[in-house]
């Protein structure tokens, strides 16, 4: 038996794990350890309470297809942390289709709209995770609506400033207002224009830069190959990594930033900098040239005295 799904995260051409094991996008690996042993209980033939057989297979089935490998996947660090990347990169490809994207469970569809977005999510998905394996032939379903859910929060946390589900947003005043049809809610309306959101590599910059005010390079190096990767030719995300680098004494890894950094924008201020430590420009030929306390040239020397004591009898 397969379980096909086609929904959410799944559509993107990855397997939403973490929707399998009904957990955040962002659990450390105790919290889907303990979420994969509840479920494993439940599902395990030695301690499943289903009434007929054909209930008792599908449990199997399902711990053998879809929960084992989801846990065999996420319990290995670098597996888990190659995801966790796949998972930022999916989101970001998901906000470049939103206008292509089907989000059917109503609560993904609340999701993008969320004023709170990361409470609304942990209410969700504890919900939705608690309900999750209650009913074994639901349990593809209930995949899907959390990965649906998982894919609407990290729309919203990649940074989507407008929901998907045919809604139009109106501004009055300072605060906006959201309706089906798009019509105002309030007596008066005043348009402002919005606010010009940062880019998707700034935001990744900036979570760079305080990871490493932190000291937390290795966070700040994952932030930067992330921007890096949407934009290869950004010069500022280049300098910024080539100080990482130089704050973990890695002098060569440092200097391929700047120069990138350099080529790319020759005014780049961090780049100047860090060029300049990590390969210091070369005395030039006149102070090269000029001689110190201890270096004078003895020919002079003997030739101050020799002009001293060389003068004409009178």
């Amino acid at each position: 038996m397969s379980f096909q799904i086609n929904r959410g995260l799944f559509t993107l051409d990855m397997s939403d794990y973490h929707a399998i094991l009904g957990v955040s996008v962002e659990s450390d690996v105790k919290d889907i350890r303990k979420n994969y042993l509840k479920i494993a209980r439940r599902l395990h033939p030695d301690s499943c309470t289903a009434d007929t057989e054909n209930a008792k297979q599908l449990a199997a089935q399902l711990l053998s297809k879809l929960v084992n490998p989801a846990w065999e996947k996420l319990s290995q660090e670098k597996n888990r942390t190659e995801h966790e990347l796949l998972l930022k990169l999916k989101g970001q490809a998901a906000v470049r289709k939103r206008h292509e994207i089907e989000l059917m469970s109503s609560v993904a569809q609340q999701m993008l709209k969320a004023g709170n977005p990361d409470q609304f999510y942990r209410s969700a998905l504890q919900d939705l995770a608690e309900r999750q394996f209650q009913h074994l032939d639901q349990v593809p379903e209930m995949v899907a609506q959390l990965s649906e859910l998982n894919m609407a929060y990290l729309m919203r946390r990649t940074g989507l400033d407008e929901t998907t589900s045919g809604t139009k947003t109106t501004y009055t005043g300072a605060s906006a207002t959201s309706s089906p049809t798009g019509a105002s809610t309030g007596t008066s309306t005043t348009v402002v224009p919005a606010k010009p959101s940062e880019s998707v590599a700034d935001q990744y910059y900036r979570r760079a830069e305080n990871f490493m005010a932190k000291g937390n390079f290795a966070q700040a190096t994952l932030e930067l190959r992330d921007a890096l990767k949407l934009e290869p030719n950004n010069s500022r995300c280049h300098s910024l990594m080539g100080m990482v680098y130089l704050r973990q004494n890695q002098a060569t890894m440092a200097k391929i930033h700047f120069n990138k950094a350099l080529a790319l924008n020759p005014d780049d201020p961090i780049a100047i900098e860090g060029k300049q430590k990590v390969d210091p420009a070369p005395p030039t030929s006149q102070s090269a040239a000029k001689p110190g306390k201890n270096d004078r040239n003895p020919k002079s020397n003997s030739g101050l005295f020799s002009s001293l004591f060389s003068g004409k009898k009178k």
